[in-house]
């Protein structure tokens, strides 16, 4: 892949990839890095970038796999990430909507979120998440269906502990 693809393949690709991957782990400051980071090993390794059936797949699941160790370095050391470098960003034209799905979707277990975000935020078609992720079809399905599920009843006015305020339609 040479620079002028890459950089087209970045600017098309960055902010869609980054909103994936915040809808996944829930900090908008965390994804944007991973993101970037994601990129950066990407132009390390385009050989093997060439290669991918979907670079934009193979940037995602490396933005995530990078936020999940992050997330467990910083568990298993049991102490606060220190990002003190300035306040936290604020993501430009989020809506409520898009904040109460967030939020709801952090309520979920890891792998019905990921199937959620990568089917319905990515537009990705069940074989494809099965590839990325690595687990059959039925798997993600499975999932999806769940996910659905309790998403649905967190997002639901009347629910318990459900989020209020008219965002059922999201």
């Amino acid at each position: 892949m040479e620079a002028q693809e890459f950089d087209e393949l970045y600017a098309a690709s960055f902010r869609r990839i980054t909103s994936q991957v915040y809808a996944m782990i829930g900090s908008y400051d965390e994804a944007t890095e991973c993101v970037q980071e994601a990129f950066a090993r990407a132009w390390a390794n385009r050989r093997k970038l060439d290669k991918a059936q979907y670079p934009e797949a193979w940037i995602r699941t490396t933005a995530y796999r990078l936020a999940v160790s992050r997330w467990r370095r910083t568990v298993l050391a049991r102490r606060p990430v220190d990002r003190a470098v300035g306040a936290p960003t604020e993501m430009p034209g989020i809506d409520e909507s898009h904040v109460a799905l967030v939020a709801a979707l952090k309520q979920l277990p890891e792998a019905q979120r990921q199937a959620l975000v990568l089917h319905h935020i990515a537009d990705l078609p069940i074989h494809q998440i099965a590839a990325e992720v690595g687990v059959p079809e039925g798997t993600i399905k499975a999932r999806l269906s769940r996910g659905r599920t309790a998403l649905a009843a967190l997002l639901t006015d009347e629910a318990p502990g459900g989020l209020a305020g008219g965002m059922s339609h999201v």
